[in-house]
């Protein structure tokens, strides 16, 4: 079993200050394969020392120390891909397939698109007699999910570097294993003492500490919108900024005018990817009334064709099991609710695939006739599970795509024009429009209970920065 009892304090790895460990399960096997060691307000006090120590000086750094920094950083992780594509797969289920195609790629590109934006940022800029400036927060404290975890801590890390801001990062203790590698790298790649640092941790045991924490100037959650207004409430007191991507219940509207066999697989199959464990997974497809026939057999077809297989067996667009055993009971109970509560079960149900008897693995499953009330259209279930929803009419879709407290993404298909006028109805942070590929420079966040700041590209790195006025210039 491996171990990992340290944290990462001040450019040294150290031991907590109380020692207290916790086993790492294996979501395939439900086997434990590693341990951690468990933080506490001690060592959170003392992580966040070592930051404020190292902000005077790292925040006046140069803008190409900083960039080099970033692509070092960025090389160390496609250096050891194959390890950390192991390593995610390993804690969270992940496909080794998507591993090493979508979980280390996405993280690494954010620090190469980082340091990019970083050399053509312009902090300063003259408005008549005032110079605006840009300058670094300060500390910043991190609080990163289990289901893109990687990718989510460079959202936080690369940005925060780029601002000149220091930090402290608490992974998910779930999916703790590919931070202690990316640490390892960001310590090879010569990031100063004191600029990050490492607490592993519970959320009652550091994330409150870090949230509440009168040294932490800035907060960046990732997760639940349950646990963001934790974070949030801990935050208050001492009026730090705060920045959260929560939960979705994205609509995908699927116009008359689409291509019904390529808009409704590929929807299906966007759903189903990494478990559907993506806070925006096109997880409710609205679909006009007259074409729900023929749009439930694509689904059901498209969903019956996904595999199930063992993380290092799977072939590409297989998919693994959930992360964990709380998160599988809970897709679970939802699957059942949407029985009970009349929805159309088309593919998959309750229970493992055929030829599972442990891990947790879940059956991908479409629901047909849903409507916008019952529980699976208006809960994230974060599993393989897509409700399909009837429309009357385009402003009806628009109207129940909006009914929802999240607001986190849209996906519509059709023709062209149509569907970017309907793109802008929809209250959502990103919409996809026709399949639209990812895109690190385009702002990712979301409106409503699905959170508040932008993570990704320009808008992202704004985050990190505080505007300084300086009057008594002269005019240009």
């Amino acid at each position: 079993m491996k171990e990992y009892k340290q944290f990462y304090i001040d450019g040294a790895w150290v031991d907590p200050v109380e020692p207290r460990t916790m086993e790492i399960e294996n979501p395939a096997t439900e086997e434990s394969f590693a341990v951690i060691s468990i933080g506490s307000k001690a060592d959170v006090d003392k992580a966040v020392a070592a930051a404020k120590a190292a902000f005077p000086s790292f925040s006046q750094t140069s803008v190409e120390y900083r960039a080099e920094l970033l692509e070092k950083i960025a090389a160390g992780i496609k250096a050891r891909m194959p390890e950390m594509a192991e390593a995610i797969s390993n804690e969270m289920g992940a496909p080794m397939w998507l591993a090493n195609a979508a979980q280390v790629p996405a993280g690494m590109g954010h620090f190469g698109t980082t340091a990019a934006i970083l050399r053509e940022y312009q902090f300063e800029e003259l408005k008549g007699t005032t110079l605006l400036r840009k300058e670094p927060i300060g500390v910043c404290g991190f609080i990163t999910p289990w289901n893109w975890p990687l990718n989510q801590i460079a959202c936080k890390v690369a940005p925060a570097i780029a601002a000149g801001c220091t930090m402290v990062l608490k992974p998910s203790e779930i999916a703790p294993l590919d931070a202690m590698i990316l640490t390892e790298i960001m310590h090879e790649a010569g990031v100063p003492k004191g600029v990050f640092n490492l607490v592993n941790g519970d959320g009652p045991g550091v994330g409150s500490s870090l949230s509440a924490h009168p040294d932490v100037d800035m907060m960046s959650f990732t997760g639940s919108t349950r646990a963001g207004v934790l974070v949030a409430q801990a935050a208050a007191p001492t009026v730090k900024r705060v920045a959260q991507e929560l939960g979705g219940k994205s609509p995908n509207i699927i116009l008359p005018s689409a291509d019904l066999e390529k808009a409704v697989g590929g929807g299906v199959m966007q759903m189903m990817t990494n478990s559907g464990q993506s806070c925006n997974a096109p997880s409710r497809m609205f679909v006009q009334k007259d074409q729900q026939e023929q749009a439930i057999a694509i689904a059901k077809a498209a969903a019956e064709s996904v595999k199930v297989m063992m993380p290092a067996e799977a072939t590409p667009g297989a998919i693994g099991p959930i992360s964990n055993g709380n998160q599988y009971q809970k897709v679970q109970d939802l699957i059942q609710k949407g029985i009970e509560e009349g929805a159309t079960l088309v593919a998959g149900g309750p229970g493992r695939p055929e030829g599972f008897n442990k891990g947790y693995f879940a059956r991908p499953t479409v629901f047909a006739n849903v409507t916008n009330d019952m529980t699976i259209a208006r809960e994230e279930i974060f599993g393989p599970v897509l409700v399909m929803i009837p429309y009357e009419d385009v402003d009806d879709a628009v109207q129940m795509a909006n009914d929802t407290v999240y607001g986190l993404a849209g996906y519509v298909q059709g023709a062209e024009e149509e569907a970017r006028k309907v793109a802008n109805r929809i209250r959502a942070g990103q919409i996809q429009v026709n399949g639209a590929r990812p895109d690190f420079t385009a702002p990712f966040g979301g409106y409503g209970q699905s959170g508040n700041g932008r993570e990704w590209g320009e808008y992202g790195f704004e985050e990190f920065l505080e505007v300084k006025a300086v009057m008594g210039y002269k005019a240009a």
